[in-house]
């Protein structure tokens, strides 16, 4: 399954920066807006340590993680729906991705300019919303336009278009993202093509300097209070960190983050942090040539993610054998898990569970 994330923000926040620290990738950064005028696109691998436990015991010709696409996209300022700035061009790339990563800038550094001059990642945040908004406000009225005349004569499908689309207006109109609606999945996905930006799940990533990324400042704790209400998810990152980790080998890299007060890299915690806005789960298969994790959507049956490697492995299901990670890891391999009768036969309404170990039988 591809997982496809845009990063945003006003320009000089820091979005190519971290962007550079996500991927291999290198995209352009510099200290003027619309450094980034293409979308730099880059493949990440999801750090995962049970995929290298489970190949520490395997041993397999090939290990295959899961990856990220993140797309880092140019700049926003205010009249982007209109065309200031990259304008549509911007909207248009976001529109692609499955959620957003929205970088604010919680940082002061009088050496790094910001296009509105002061520090302010609420009013930051405020510039992108309403411009997301006003393109969804556009969609949607659009949308009413069309289904209007068929909703008016008693068309019955028209006619539930015509008024889910008018809710979200409403919404729109009041400075409400999309996302806040509540409506249940049958409604959704009557406008689903209309690929609303503010309907994407956002993960809030607050670019901080070097002493604040562990417990914030008082820019995040503004920034927090303002998003209280919108049940997402908030993290702090130095984007400085960051960038002066790409260079190192893995045990200074360790060192370096253990002397921060950090477990894990920010780039780790993002990408970890996006599966979940997701609602992503990883499976795995192994055997000699290859280990391999598997991305799902959480509550995929064991036919739908049997069908995430092939279509006919889910057309053909028969069974599904299935060990849990952690009577794998304790055990130490396939064979001992059998005989400890901790392989288990699954059939088609499994819901399949994080981090299993699955090999599926189906008829081709």
């Amino acid at each position: 399954m591809a997982l496809q994330c845009g990063i945003v923000g006003l320009p000089n926040v820091g979005k190519s920066t971290l962007f550079n620290c996500l991927s291999s990738a290198k995209a352009e950064s510099a200290n003027y807006p619309f450094c980034t005028i293409e979308p730099n696109i880059g493949i990440i691998t999801v750090p995962d340590e049970r995929l290298e436990r489970i190949s520490d015991l395997v041993n397999p010709q090939k290990i295959v993680p899961t990856t990220v696409e993140i797309v880092d996209i140019a700049g926003l300022v205010k009249g982007a729906s209109k065309g200031e700035g990259l304008g549509n061009q911007f909207l248009g790339n976001i529109k692609n991705t499955n959620a957003i990563l929205h970088v604010v800038r919680c940082f002061d550094d009088e050496n790094i300019t910001h296009v509105d001059v002061t520090i302010d990642p609420v009013r930051d945040k405020e510039i992108i919303d309403i411009e997301l908004q006003f393109k969804d406000l556009e969609a949607i009225e659009a949308k009413i336009a069309k289904v209007k005349k068929l909703a008016d004569s008693g068309n019955k499908e028209s006619k539930a278009i015509y008024d889910v689309a008018n809710t979200i207006r409403e919404a729109l109109i009041q400075g409400k993202s999309v996302r806040t609606v509540e409506m249940d999945e049958t409604k959704w996905e009557l406008v689903k093509d209309l690929n609303l930006i503010t309907a994407k799940p956002v993960l809030y990533v607050c670019n901080v300097d070097d002493a604040s990324v562990v417990s914030g400042n008082h820019h995040t704790k503004a920034f927090i209070d303002s998003v209280k209400d919108e049940n997402a998810q908030v993290m702090f990152v130095s984007a400085e960190i960051e960038s002066d980790m790409i260079e190192m080998e893995e045990d200074d890299k360790k060192m370096f983050l253990e002397d921060m007060g950090l477990e894990e890299s920010g780039a780790n915690r993002i990408i970890k942090e996006a599966y979940k806005l997701l609602k992503y789960a990883t499976y795995f298969t192994a055997g000699e040539k290859e280990v391999r994790a598997w991305t799902i959507t959480e509550g995929f049956t064991a036919p739908q993610a049997a069908g995430v490697i092939h279509t006919d492995f889910e057309k053909g299901f028969i069974r599904a054998e299935v060990i849990a990670y952690n009577d794998y890891i304790e055990l130490g391999s396939e064979a001992k898990c059998r005989e400890a009768g901790k392989l288990r036969v699954e059939g088609k309404e499994y819901i399949v569970k994080d981090g299993d170990m699955m090999h599926f039988r189906f008829n081709v």
